[in-house]
């Protein structure tokens, strides 16, 4: 359970959201529509109560996308930026958030990564790569 709330926006600040209460569930995906949707390895994503989430301004500017026979899979962005943006499951029982979205450090830390058996080919485990605080130095 947050003491405060935590607030999330896209890229460029026109949506903005609200989490109050408990943060739910923070776990990485690597389904591969998750990885189609992020563009990248897995979707780092938390998983709230509908109840404990708000938006603050520029619901309008929301786009969804849900495929049809996808129980819990759907997407959102900001139709101006392109932003990826916390999405409601099919279900109505959760709100997908993702957590690059947040503009505060979460309270809670990944505890799993789900679909494992989806994982990218080419996905190599971050901590077995070279590590740099800005660009790489040039060779």
């Amino acid at each position: 359970m947050s003491d405060k709330p935590v607030t999330g926006s896209c890229l460029c600040g026109n949506v903005t959201y609200e989490i109050s209460g408990n943060l739910g569930i923070f776990q990485y995906c690597h389904c591969s529509r998750c990885r189609k949707f992020t563009g990248s390895a897995f979707a780092a994503n938390l998983m709230v109560a509908p109840e404990d989430f708000r938006w603050l301004q520029g619901e309008e500017l929301v786009g969804t996308f849900a495929l049809p026979e996808a129980k819990h899979f759907a997407t959102a962005f900001c139709k101006q930026c392109g932003s990826s943006l916390p999405w409601l499951a099919q279900t109505g029982k959760a709100l997908i958030v993702p957590a690059g979205t947040l503009d505060q450090e979460p309270e809670i830390r990944p505890i799993q990564n789900i679909f494992c058996a989806s994982r990218a080919d080419w996905y190599v485990e971050p901590t077995a790569l070279p590590s740099h605080d800005e660009l790489p130095p040039r060779k």
